[in-house]
């Protein structure tokens, strides 16, 4: 949500259309807002602007460069910004996104006035010391808005575990503001009612605390208790000031992320992305690698590196998916994973005191066999998945990729490298491909380029297994059908619909996710599976879609189990309902942004 500060100078034109034309506002605009001889004299069309952005941000020397210069475009012109965004999705997302956006937040104490002109609201920051004002901040907030941007959605973080670069206090900002851009570029939310919030509840991080720059409350974060009532206080205050406001928790530390969705999800309309959200992206990639691995889906052998809320998070999906889609009985299911952390295997007789969130998958057949470190994992388990959240750089090494290849000789070995940013990653898709023979059924949660096998001119596509193939349409349906909640058969219906979003090319060519640049497609399929999955629930509340589905139900309607399916009416409109940036001066003046 960007939006600038209101003055009694403010022009009365329509919200924010002025900034969006740009050098493409006609004569008679300039005129009445006083601007002529005040501006350089051509009128361009929108290409002219496109063109020059593009040279723009190709021109800047770094990553970090090219997000600065985003960020300001973005909060001077959107229309013009998202156009750029859609026209260059895969080239821009991971500069708005990660792995970029995780150096924009170290450095965000930093770069943070050079992102937008100083009079842009570009969300809430709400310190531990100014809760009991939440009123007064939301309300100073709403003065700041166009009338009618009232925000549906928002992603809230307080900074403690962003990506996999820890405690970065308010310098996490940056992934709410990432992640919106997101919502928008991927499902056309509308992005003048997005907002941001970071909590500054203080940062344990010493670099931060003597860093003179740094603009966060100078404090060591508060204990539980605190942090759950200073929450208890924001969250109060934002779901009476917004009634039905869609919120993503983000990034929080386990114990807190765990905690906030537990309190939080059967009381408003809530979703955590790095427990549900992770989950649902690596269901459906996995759903996917089980159809080319070779042997069946009881006989897999998961082993997880890392045991943080994302790894327990996808593990609890992909459980519920062996027993819903394949049969398998809970216990049998929890027995086919395995969880390696920084005592090795998690097994209930370690002699350590198990976090909670790790007690499920302690293993208890393991007699005395204690595995302290990765390669005597792999040698004990034989895994035929291998799954990383681990955050640490390389942990898939040449010695355990190569064993991985050799453990699965009868079929395709499961590699999933998912910490973030690049620098966290447990190994490239040019280390896994080469070697695994070029047999791995590969995905990451950051970028990597393709790959070309040496001496032939066959070039393979990664899988990124990025949440925004998720959030942004669940985000979508919960806008669209407003649901009392989200549930977890909801979370699964959105998994089994992204894997069957999947092209007779793409699938032809072994890739487990569709093309970034499809995203706006899949996104309405997504988002159309949720919706009926909502309906069908009964949780979900706006009865246009509840009519809407029931005189078109999918062809499953009758079934029991989620299974991400719809109806072309829904699909055409949720495609309808879909924000888009403005093509012309003329459709940006006919439409209320």
């Amino acid at each position: 949500m960007v939006t600038a500060i209101k003055t009694s100078s403010t022009p009365a034109t329509p919200a924010g259309k002025s900034l969006s034309m740009g050098t493409a506002m006609p004569y008679e605009t300039r005129t009445a807002l006083h601007l002529k001889g005040l501006v350089p004299s051509a009128v361009e069309n929108f290409a002219a602007q496109d063109a020059r952005a593009y040279e723009q941000f190709k021109n800047k020397g770094s990553d970090l460069e090219k997000y600065i210069f985003l960020s300001w475009l973005r909060n001077t012109n959107l229309d013009l910004f998202y156009r750029l965004v859609l026209s260059h999705l895969k080239e821009i997302a991971p500069i708005i996104y990660t792995p970029t956006v995780g150096q924009a937040c170290q450095e965000f104490s930093h770069i943070y006035p050079f992102l937008a002109p100083p009079s842009a609201v570009d969300g809430l920051y709400i310190p531990l010391n100014e809760v009991d004002s939440i009123d007064e901040i939301i309300e100073n907030y709403r003065a700041s808005i166009p009338e009618g941007c009232v925000p549906e959605t928002t992603v809230i973080t307080d900074g403690s575990r962003i990506l996999g670069l820890g405690d970065l206090g308010m310098n996490g900002m940056g992934i709410p503001v990432g992640k919106l851009q997101l919502y928008v570029a991927a499902a056309g939310l509308d992005p003048t009612r997005c907002l941001p919030i970071v909590l500054d509840l203080g940062t344990d991080n010493a670099k931060y605390l003597e860093d003179p720059l740094y603009l966060g409350i100078r404090q060591k974060r508060p204990g539980d208790e605190e942090f759950y009532a200073a929450t208890e206080k924001v969250l109060n205050g934002l779901t009476a000031a917004f009634p039905g406001i869609f919120i993503q928790f983000e990034d929080f530390n386990t114990p807190h992320a765990f905690g906030l969705l537990e309190q939080w999800r059967h009381r408003t309309l809530c979703f955590n992305d790095d427990i549900q959200g992770t989950g649902s992206v690596i269901l459906a990639g996995f759903i996917s690698a089980i159809k080319l691995a070779g042997i069946p889906a009881q006989d897999q052998r998961i082993l997880f590196v890392g045991a943080g809320s994302a790894g327990v998070g996808v593990a609890k999906q992909l459980v519920d998916y062996l027993m819903i889609e394949h049969n398998i009985p809970e216990p049998q299911a929890k027995a086919m994973f395995w969880f390696v952390d920084s005592r090795g295997i998690i097994t209930a007789n370690r002699g350590d005191v198990l976090a909670d969130h790790k007690i499920y998958f302690a293993r208890e057949d393991n007699g005395d066999t204690q595995c302290k470190d990765l390669e005597k994992a792999l040698e004990y388990v034989k895994p035929t998945a291998l799954i990383g959240l681990s955050t640490i750089y390389k942990a898939f090494n040449e010695k355990i990729l190569t064993r991985m290849n050799e453990i699965n000789r009868q079929a395709r070995p499961i590699i999933f490298p998912l910490s973030n940013p690049q620098t966290k990653a447990e190994c490239t898709f040019e280390e896994a491909m080469r070697f695994t023979d070029n047999r791995v059924l590969f995905a990451s949660g950051t970028a990597f380029p393709s790959y070309t096998i040496p001496g032939t001119d066959d070039t393979r596509v990664p899988g990124q297994g990025n949440n925004m193939y998720v959030f942004p349409p669940i985000g979508l349906g919960a806008k669209l059908a407003r649901p009392t909640k989200i549930t977890d058969s909801m979370i699964f219906a959105v998994s089994k619909a992204l894997s069957n979003t999947l092209s007779d090319e793409e699938i032809a060519r072994g890739e487990l996710y569709p093309r970034i640049e499809r995203i706006r497609e899949t996104s309405a399929q997504v988002a159309a599976a949720f919706i009926h999955q909502a309906v069908r629930e009964g949780t979900a509340q706006d009865q246009h879609w509840i009519n809407l589905v029931n005189a078109n139900p999918a062809s499953s309607a009758t079934s029991e189990t989620p299974d991400g399916t719809y109806s072309q009416a829904i699909l055409a409109e949720v495609t309808s309902s879909m924000w888009a940036p403005a093509e012309s001066v003329q459709q940006l003046l006919s439409t209320k942004l």
